[in-house]
C-alpha cells in the first residue's frame, strides 16, 4: 500500500471511532431523559392518588381533608423506573424518586393541600 492509502485508512478509522463515541453519548443522554419523563409521569399519578385520598371522607377510606395516613399502593413504591418515598404531613406530601437506571438521579417535589405541585428539584443527569 502506498503512503496515501495508509493515511486514508487511518483517517477513516478515526472518523468511525468519533461517530461511535458520539452515538453512545446521545444514547446515554436519551436514556436519562426517557427515565426522567417516566418518573415524572409516575409522580403525577401519585399526586392524583394522594389528592383523591385527601378529599375522600374517612368512611370511604379517605383522609377527610388531610394527607395523613396516605401510603402508596403495593407495587407503586418501587417499579422499573424508580423507588418512591413519601414524607407525609396533614397539608403536604414531599415525594422523592430515586432512579433505578442511575441512583444518583433523583427528583423531589412537593404536593400542596390543593393537589398542586410545588418546588421541583433534580439531581444528577436530571438537572
Amino acid at each position: 500500500m502506498g503512503q496515501q492509502q495508509l493515511i486514508l485508512v487511518l483517517l477513516a478509522i478515526m472518523v468511525i471511532g468519533i461517530a461511535i463515541a458520539a452515538g453512545l453519548g446521545l444514547f446515554t443522554s436519551n436514556q436519562a431523559e426517557q427515565n426522567k419523563v417516566t418518573i415524572i409521569n409516575d409522580i403525577n399519578n401519585i399526586r392524583a392518588m394522594a389528592y383523591k385520598y385527601r378529599v375522600r371522607p374517612t368512611a370511604m377510606a379517605g383522609g377527610a381533608g388531610s394527607y395523613e395516613g396516605f401510603t402508596l399502593p403495593g407495587g407503586f413504591a418501587s417499579n422499573e423506573n424508580a423507588n418512591y418515598t413519601l414524607n407525609v404531613t396533614a397539608d403536604e406530601i414531599v415525594v422523592t424518586a430515586t432512579s433505578h437506571v442511575t441512583p444518583a438521579n433523583t427528583i423531589t417535589v412537593g404536593i400542596d393541600s390543593k393537589g398542586k405541585f410545588t418546588e421541583w428539584s433534580y439531581t444528577g443527569d436530571f438537572q
